[in-house]
């Protein structure tokens, strides 16, 4: 298949474009930049250029595709619920096109989505459109459009890693380098699950190969990984000490983070395994931040 793929020079899409090679596909890949559109062409992809904000170069790329794995997002989490909303519209525009074409629209969101209760693992199967967290409006774009009869298929991230970014733990490690404290919420008991970067951008391409129109599925390798154990690895990484916290300090603390430093974040991939026979087999997140280089300025923003 021609695929066309967002976030294509990304943290995470710059790993999907050798899984999809590999298999035997042709990459479309979305970029901005010239600096962007070499890395693709020497990746072995074509270059389509846009952006995020530019809808109609999302459904030029879109009508170009056999299929569309949508991994772009704007990060920048002090606006994140209007990057939200930006991504229910990117997701509405590609569907435009693909309506009535039985093409795949494999979109992204997060474990949280799941959640099925405290203390309760978050589950593929869970969907609840009133859900709290701002992101629940890429799945109401995606189920709008599966609904109208597109195939749509779900892929919930959790924390993904390598030695270089973390997802949200990059700005907790730059907010830790700042205050010049490790802070955690109570006694650090919140778990937020987590995967590593090429464990899931195989997954992302078994699910446009194998993946069920209107499933979710779960990229967690780890289901749980405790606030005050990475607390603990990144202060012994930035030779800073650890602090407890209440959520009211927090808040103050963390400014933006505040709102993700207590979650109980808990997912489960039992069914995505069973589905499609995916075995996460990278590095853990602790290993990956003790193996972090914590110089100033080596931690990816």
């Amino acid at each position: 298949m021609r695929v066309f793929l967002t976030g294509a020079t990304g943290f995470i899409g710059s790993r999907i474009v050798p899984e999809l090679l590999s298999a035997g596909h042709e990459v479309l890949g979305l970029t901005r930049s010239d600096a962007g559109a070499r890395s693709l062409v020497e990746a072995g992809a074509e270059v389509h250029r846009g952006d995020l904000v530019d809808l109609d170069s999302l459904r030029s790329g879109a009508e170009q595709a056999d299929a569309v794995i949508h991994t772009a997002f704007d990060h920048e989490f002090t606006n994140f619920v209007a990057n939200c909303e930006k991504d229910r519209r990117v997701i509405g525009a590609m569907g435009e096109v693909l309506k009535g074409s039985g093409r795949p629209l494999i979109i992204t969101s997060g474990t949280g989505i799941g959640d099925t209760g405290p203390g309760k693992p978050a589950l593929e199967s869970a969907f609840n459109p009133d859900y709290h967290n701002p992101r629940i409006a890429s799945e109401k774009a995606g189920q709008a459009l599966l609904e109208a009869g597109l195939d749509v298929r779900v892929m919930r991230l959790p924390q993904v890693h390598d030695t270089v970014k973390q997802g949200l733990i990059t700005p907790y490690v730059d907010i830790a380098r700042e205050k010049g404290v490790v802070a955690y919420v109570g006694d650090g008991a919140n778990r937020w699950p987590a995967a590593h970067v090429l464990d899931v951008a195989k997954l992302y391409a078994l699910v446009l190969d194998k993946g069920e129109k209107g499933a979710r599925y779960n990229a967690v390798a780890e289901e749980g990984v405790s606030a005050r154990a990475i607390a603990e690895v990144v202060a012994a990484g930035l030779g800073l000490p650890t602090l407890s916290l209440t959520q009211e300090q927090a808040n103050d603390h963390f400014g933006w983070f505040g709102m993700f430093a207590s979650l109980d974040m808990l997912a489960s991939s039992n069914w995505t395994r069973a589905q499609l026979g995916w075995n996460p087999t990278g590095p853990g997140l602790i290993a990956d931040l003790e193996a972090m280089d914590y110089a100033p300025g080596l931690v990816a923003a």
